[in-house]
């Protein structure tokens, strides 16, 4: 019985594994919660790096002056960083009804991935201490992201799209 590879052999396993499913629009959140969370996700996390830009030299007093303590230099990089995540939201509600499952792992994989150039910074010589305080800031976009996303712009339950 040769079977259809839609329904047999490694690629429908992994969608399974994933819990794709694909219900390509019909589950999307409303653009105008999405738009709402968007604005929430960002400020929000905007904020909690200047919160933590500014605790970093109190906690950390020779990390004082450091250079990607700057609004600018966090200000650009986490607004990169939101807007992308926030994309990727109405993107896992096409491929899957449990896009809230599928979601919390890609942050958790960006947010691990986001260590990268924590590392080389390191690396390259700066402060420990002040790169600590650059990790935690990607901690905390993710943090702010996932539950405004999620939570403010709900993936739909039902078949229907509403405004």
């Amino acid at each position: 019985m040769n079977e259809s590879i839609a329904t047999t052999g490694w690629m429908p396993r992994l969608w399974r594994a994933f819990g794709l499913d694909f219900p390509m629009g019909r589950r999307q959140p409303a653009v105008g919660r999405t738009i709402v969370a968007t604005v929430v996700a960002l400020v929000g996390s905007i904020a909690a790096c200047a919160v933590l830009a500014w605790l970093g030299p109190i906690v950390f007093p020779r990390t004082a002056g450091y250079e990607h303590y700057g609004f600018a230099d966090y200000a650009k990089l986490t607004t990169i960083g939101v807007l992308i995540a926030c994309a990727a939201w109405p993107l896992v509600t096409m491929v899957t009804t449990r896009a809230a499952r599928l979601y919390f792992w890609l942050a958790v994989i960006v947010t691990v991935g986001s260590f990268v150039p924590d590392l080389w910074l390191l690396v390259r010589g700066d402060d420990a201490e002040a790169v600590l305080v650059l990790a935690v800031m990607h901690v905390a976009l993710a943090v702010v992201t996932y539950p405004a996303m999620v939570l403010i712009a709900p993936q739909r339950s039902g078949s229907t799209r509403a405004a």
